[in-house]
């Protein structure tokens, strides 16, 4: 069985900064692309933004400038280190992992989603 579980949601006034944490573990053998999406309320969820295993990334253009996504490979894990923070960046923050697990099953994961709100 594979897990994927955010952490590092909260409440943060506009211009501040949070950073989220995504670990995928269990029965993995590797994992390839990682990413950043969220929804907001009522609204459609969208990405944020994904880095490959060797660290090529790809951010949404609301969010250039502000975030940066990272991973540690031997942790399964990727970072979002978000600053400059916007009433509109409120929304859950889904973690998504594509993993190749140990049974050669390769298929995308999801995390159960962290809560970021940005307001004075």
């Amino acid at each position: 069985q594979v897990q994927v579980v955010e952490s590092g949601g909260g409440l943060m006034q506009p211009g501040g900064s949070l950073r989220l944490s995504c670990a995928a573990s269990g029965t993995i053998f590797s994992v390839a692309a990682m990413g950043w999406y969220r929804q907001a309320p009522g609204k459609q969820r969208e990405l944020v933004a994904t880095i490959s295993r060797i660290g090529s990334t790809n951010y949404a253009d609301f969010v250039k400038g502000r975030f940066t996504i990272s991973r540690d490979n031997a942790k399964n894990t990727v970072y979002l280190e978000m600053t400059s923070l916007k009433p509109e960046d409120t929304a859950v923050y889904y973690c998504n992992a594509e993993i190749l697990t140990r049974d050669w099953r390769k298929a995308d994961y999801w995390g159960q989603g962290t809560q970021v709100t940005v307001s004075s």
